[in-house]
Order: C-alpha cells, then structure tokens, then sequence
C-alpha cells in the first residue's frame, strides 16, 4: 500500500512543513495533512492531487458540499468536514487581514477577495466602503445570486456608504465560471450606480469582478484599469 510513511522524511507534508514552512508545500500536500491517510493503493498525497485534478482547482474544491465531498472514494463525511473547515478558515483569515489593508490597488484588493469569494458558487456582490485614505471603513453583502440592476439597485449599494460616512466606495462581485469577463448585465449596473453615486457626490472608485486565472483570462477585471468608469 502506498501510504506517506514510506516517503523520504524530507518529503513528508508535516516534517517538510515544520523544517521548511508551510509556503513550500504543494496544494496537494497541504491537502494531504488534513486527510491524514490515504486509501488502498493511494497515499494521502495521491488522494488529494487526484481530488484537484477532477475537479479543477482548490477554489473549485471549496465550493462543494461537505455531502458532495465525502461521496469521494475513501474521504466520508469527517474528512469532507476537515478540508472545508480549513477553506472556511481560509477565507476567515482574509476577512480578518482585508480590515487593515489599504485599497490602493484592485489587484490589491482582488487578492484579498479571491479567498473570501473565489470559492462561492452564486455570484455576491459587496461594497467596500473607504475613507479618504482608502482605508477600508466597513464591507458588506449587499446582494447573492446573479448580478443585475433588479438585485443590485443603487440604493442598497449606497446605503453602506451613505450610513458608514464614507468617502468613497467599490463594489466587487465573483463569477463563479472563473471568467472575470463583464456581462451586460454587470456593465448595466456599473452605469447605474456610477450616475447614483456622482449625484450624491460620493467617489465610486471601482467595480471588480473576481475570477480565476486562466490561459485564456485574468483573475479579475477592473472597470477602472479598463477605462470603463
């Protein structure tokens, strides 16, 4: 049986993580820790790269049931529970770490929203309220499922921004397809609360659509990088 005891010391996820850090593990590896032991002919670490490989990517893998997890071969419903409880983590950590972050980039602020939405399976939509400094102020849901004028109406995305005194806001939204490509609906909503906003004399500083790197697109798409706000 393949199992990770059999490996050089060197290459065992936990010896390898605390000698080395845990940056310097692969995704499967980090996986692998949380599994702990593997199936019959499969060690932990082949059980978890065959996990990402079917289905597509670890922000693929997050956005699974924990009843859809443990459908795979030799996982069950405790370690289905496992690996999502450390992408709920994960996502926790960027919450926490996205308050004391300053918004003066969206790939700045597309980094920190990859965890917090890359693993969703409807399309959020959140407002980022900002001071003067582009300090992060408050950021807040406002709406979950398609993205359109009739789910995202300008007063529920200025609302935050209005209550929290804000000097400026963005929004930012995932597309669960991993293109980051701007719809009609998306680019429709944009225009409408672009107009909402410089009526009441607040800075709308960008509309980010969070995706997924590919050979065929970015990870996100900025309205403001592409001249379009």
């Amino acid at each position: 049986m393949a199992t990770i005891s059999n490996l050089p010391i060197e290459q065992r996820p936990r010896e390898k993580l605390v000698q080395l850090g845990a940056q310097t593990l692969s995704d499967a590896e980090l996986i692998a820790i949380f599994l702990r032991t593997g199936i019959q002919g499969a060690s932990a670490i082949e059980v978890a790269k065959n996990l990402i490989q079917k289905h597509g990517s670890l922000s693929q893998l997050g956005r699974l049931e924990a009843a859809e997890i443990a459908q795979e071969k030799g996982l069950g419903l405790a370690k289905a529970s496992q690996l999502l409880a450390c992408f709920e983590l994960g996502a926790r950590v960027a919450k926490e770490e996205i308050k004391t972050a300053k918004m003066d980039s969206p790939e700045t602020i597309a980094n920190f929203l990859q965890a917090i939405l890359g693993h969703k399976r409807t399309e959020t939509l959140l407002v980022l309220a900002v001071d003067r400094k582009l300090n992060l102020i408050r950021y807040q849901e406002v709406s979950s499922g398609d993205v359109s004028s009739t789910s995202a109406h300008p007063r529920d995305i200025l609302r935050p921004v209005i209550v929290n005194q804000a000097e400026g806001f963005f929004l930012a939204h995932n597309h669960p397809s991993g293109d980051p490509t701007p719809s009609p609906a998306d680019i429709k909503v944009t225009q409408n609360v672009a107009e909402a906003a410089k009526l009441m004399k607040i800075n709308f500083h960008d509309h980010l659509i969070i995706g997924k790197a590919s050979r065929h697109n970015d990870s996100y798409y900025s309205f403001s990088e592409a001249g379009r706000l």
